[in-house]
């Protein structure tokens, strides 16, 4: 079984479906309401678990009734739950999350104890983090925590996926040793300074970003796909597999989920981002982010479906 390391955030999401997106001032009648776990982090970590990969996921919640439910939540998912800290001090963080009717959304996160991960907190899970086939890291948490974990797994030669979600800056010197980034359109924008539309547009984002040290860009396009980038002269625009949307919310988490997956199992990065759409497709044909991650069994249905290759 392969081992993948998460390193970042957990938050509980509080999820409401509107008919619209507020306007400043206006209330909104919505419904219905959804309380489950969530955060980029733990979001990626779920994915990556019901694919079937043995995860061990670091993080922290607070001394609370949810930070109580993330660990039943973890659990239940068979991670390694041994690097999940309580902080006594600061609250479990939380997402607001409104969905309208065509499942776009729109969220606030206050990040409360995972933003509060320290260099001692990663330091100490040291031996997995050398143990394991890669690590998948997001900006959902301390920047201490993800220079830690970069330069851990650096020391170590694992391969680590940076998902630079949601955007923060950081010390760009870590992107020499990051293998794959996997920014959206927004971060991918941040990083480069060009708007990326079309493949066209990525392609040129994706050149500024690799040669900023990143072996790999692999920018997420939403409904249109992903385009991949390794250095080559055009880039390889991989489009997304077609469904009935529900809620897009913690598609990008599905799909750093299962690209973590698939790169562990050796697949080759083409078949990891075909791979990854398909895990971000099947996540949103359901309601919220980590519950409506797709298990192995479903995805493994779906690619037969479409003549692909099951990792």
């Amino acid at each position: 079984m392969t081992k993948i390391v998460v390193v970042g955030s957990y938050v509980v999401d509080l999820m409401c479906r509107t008919p619209h997106f507020p306007k400043p001032g206006e209330t909104v009648l919505g419904g219905p309401f959804k309380m489950g776990p969530g955060g980029k982090g733990g979001n990626q970590a779920t994915a990556a678990a019901r694919c079937g990969a043995q995860v061990t996921f670091i993080t922290k919640v607070g001394q609370d009734i949810f930070g109580k439910e993330a660990l039943e939540h973890f659990q239940k998912e068979e991670m390694n739950t041994k690097f999940i800290k309580v902080d006594s001090e600061e609250p479990t963080g939380t997402a607001l999350i409104t969905v309208d009717k065509n499942g776009e959304n729109s969220i606030v996160v206050a990040l409360g104890a995972c933003g509060k991960i320290t260099e001692a907190d990663v330091m100490e899970a040291e031996e997995v983090i050398k143990d394991a086939n890669i690590v998948l890291l997001q900006l959902e948490t301390s920047i201490e925590a993800v220079v830690t974990s970069v330069k851990l797994a650096q020391k170590y030669n694992v391969p680590v996926i940076l998902n630079p979600a949601p955007y923060q800056e950081f010390p760009k010197e870590i992107l020499k040793y990051i293998s794959y980034i996997t920014p959206n359109e927004t971060e991918a924008f941040e990083l480069s300074g060009i708007e990326v539309k079309d493949p066209q547009t990525a392609l040129e984002a994706a050149k500024k970003i690799y040669h900023m040290g990143v072996q790999s860009v692999i920018i997420t396009m939403g409904g249109q796909g992903a385009f991949l980038y390794t250095g080559e002269k055009e880039g390889k625009f991989i489009p997304s597999y077609k469904v009935e949307a529900i809620d897009t919310t913690g598609a990008g988490d599905a799909f750093n989920g299962g690209l973590a997956y698939a790169l562990s199992k050796g697949n080759s990065i083409i078949e990891a981002v075909q791979f990854a759409n398909s895990v971000a497709a099947l996540s949103v044909t359901k309601i919220g982010t980590a519950p409506a991650m797709p298990y192995k069994e479903d995805i493994e249905n779906f690619l037969r479906g479409k003549g692909l290759l099951v990792p």
